[in-house]
């Protein structure tokens, strides 16, 4: 079946071409997993609820009838539809595992048990299959089997706690970024089982869970507490271990300086024609700077105050050190460094984001749009599976 899909597509190439993944996660972070894996060649059937995936309505925006937010993270994919919880729907996805290496699920914990496809029955029935369970805070112990949101994860998980102005409330992260970590380190989990199973001919369960995904990116908020035991609070644009490291007025736009060793401190005063700044033992190092910090930022900010925003953060850049005016998302989508990296996949009636792993000999590659409900439901129930490996 995948055999005939795949040159149906025109031809897949890709690191992963050959891998086929049975794709039943809805929202963001299984699918998200999937369409990185997608990318890169492998063949990708998403199969959605008889009422489709609840992203669908995530609008407005729409396009077509379907929500952008779908459409962010569906590419690449081929479209049907089961009921699981019906006889029919149960095995004819167990038919579609005969011919799979990999199934993505983020169902309520127990779902799979109860429909009769939990991972003890699917491990024995296909001992080669990696088994990716993706939740909020995995099967078991005190928040076990409740669901979780990425909102909600990132105020438990310390996120939202150090996320905001000093002195002001706690704010989530403008992105849904537990979701996208969680795809990420389900991509990662499903890609370390599939070198195992070269060596041991077997798949396994992987399970990853957005609360745990949190805690692995509180770098380097959780590191300060375990070597000082006090708690990390929050300071805004500025970076907690550097300075300078901030955001800074100038005579237009604001830029953030990012200056991450004492070389681009002092080429920073360089290109502010300041050589006292630099050579004042108040700054000398980094600990000097970042206990000294405000007073710093007073002495640049006047100095950056004649100074245009836009080419001032050429210039240092230029110079080496890290500098950016603050972009809104349209002006990032349209910088020059984001054509020339060909970060934006133009496909028939879909634009998106591209990936962002570049392999030279096997490289990422956008074959199709988001499929439509159930675009591929006739396709997929006409065909017959093979045993081909």
């Amino acid at each position: 079946m995948y055999k005939n899909l795949r040159d149906d597509a025109m031809g897949i190439s890709g690191a992963l071409d050959g891998i086929r993944i049975i794709d039943l996660s809805r929202v963001l972070s299984g699918p998200f997993c999937t369409q990185i894996l997608a990318d890169h060649g492998a063949s990708v059937l998403k199969v959605e609820p008889p009422s489709g995936d609840e992203t669908r309505t995530w609008g407005p925006p729409f396009n077509g009838g379907t929500a952008s937010y779908y459409r962010g993270v569906n590419r690449n994919k081929f479209g049907v539809s089961l009921d699981l919880s019906t006889e029919c729907g149960k095995e004819r996805l167990l038919t579609l595992l005969k011919d799979a290496d990999v199934l993505v699920e983020n169902f309520k914990t127990g779902s799979m048990d109860r429909w009769g496809l939990g991972y003890a029955r699917l491990s024995h029935e296909f001992p080669r299959l990696i088994y990716c369970n993706i939740s909020g805070f995995g099967a078991d112990g005190p928040l076990g089997g409740l669901p979780g949101y990425d909102a909600a994860v990132q105020a438990m998980s310390g996120i939202m706690s150090i996320n905001g102005e000093a002195g002001g409330p706690p704010t989530r992260v403008g992105i849904p970024i537990i979701d996208l970590v969680t795809g990420f380190n389900s991509a990662i989990g499903i890609l370390l089982a599939l070198q195992d199973r070269s060596r041991s001919g077997l798949g396994q369960l992987v399970n990853v869970s957005l609360f745990d995904s949190a805690l692995s990116i509180l770098h380097p908020h959780a590191a300060n507490y375990f070597a000082s035991g006090a708690n990390p609070s929050r300071t805004g644009n500025a970076h907690p271990n550097i300075a300078p490291y901030d955001v800074f007025p100038t005579l237009t736009v604001p830029i953030f300086l990012a200056v991450g060793n004492d070389r681009q401190f002092r080429t920073l005063c360089d290109v502010l024609s300041d050589s006292e700044l630099a050579s004042d033992p108040r700054f000398g190092g980094n600990k000097a700077r970042s206990i000294n910090r405000e007073e710093l930022k007073e002495r640049l900010i006047a100095l950056m105050s004649t100074h245009r925003g836009e080419e001032l953060s050429v210039r240092l850049m230029k110079a080496g050190v890290p500098a950016s005016g603050v972009l809104g998302v349209s002006a990032a989508l349209q910088h020059a460094h984001t054509s020339h990296s060909e970060m934006i996949v133009d496909l028939e009636e879909y634009r998106g984001i591209a990936s962002p792993i570049k392999l030279r000999r096997t490289s990422p590659t956008y074959r199709m749009p988001p499929p439509k409900f159930r675009e591929h439901q006739a396709k997929v129930e006409s065909l017959d599976i093979s045993d081909e490996k």
